[in-house]
């Protein structure tokens, strides 16, 4: 059975929850963790071609990247001490964010907004939606600098 992309994102956000326990993990042993997640599903399609894993191998390819965006705009918090539920949230939307042009920002704030509803306490949603929107404003403020370089170099 095909899942919708609200089905695959939780999908991915538990098989990058479990990596967080992992130590160093490898392209291979990431390819190992979501097979076996995956062969418990009923997805109709295969791991490249689901949304799921574009989640996932882009979370795990653009990981220093992400956790660098989580450090700058979650004030006075470091990495090592946010919870391991909102961290993997945040990487999650953050990489839905800034690497899935398709995907409205709203959408992935409202999609990270939920799964901290059904995964976090009561203060993930909080939380991740601060973060989330400090770190949309942040990259409308790049881009708005990056279309006034171009304008001026022009």
């Amino acid at each position: 059975m095909t899942h919708n992309r609200r089905h695959q994102r939780r999908f991915a956000f538990q098989v990058i929850y479990s990596l967080v326990f992992g130590r160093e993990m490898s392209k291979d042993s990431l390819i190992k963790s979501f097979d076996n997640f995956w062969t418990e599903e009923e997805f109709d399609m295969e791991r490249q071609d689901s949304y799921a894993w574009t989640l996932v191998e882009g979370v795990f390819d653009n990981y220093d990247s992400i956790d660098e965006i989580i450090t700058q705009h979650s004030q006075h918090w470091k990495l090592n001490r946010i919870a391991k539920v909102e961290l993997t949230i945040l990487r999650l939307s953050l990489f839905e964010m800034l690497f899935c042009p398709d995907i409205p920002i709203k959408v992935a704030m409202n999609e990270a907004i939920e799964l901290a509803k059904d995964f976090g306490d009561d203060n993930s949603k909080t939380f991740v939606n601060g973060v989330l929107d400090a770190a949309a404003k942040g990259a409308q403020r790049n881009e708005h600098k990056t279309i006034q370089s171009a304008n001026t170099e022009s």
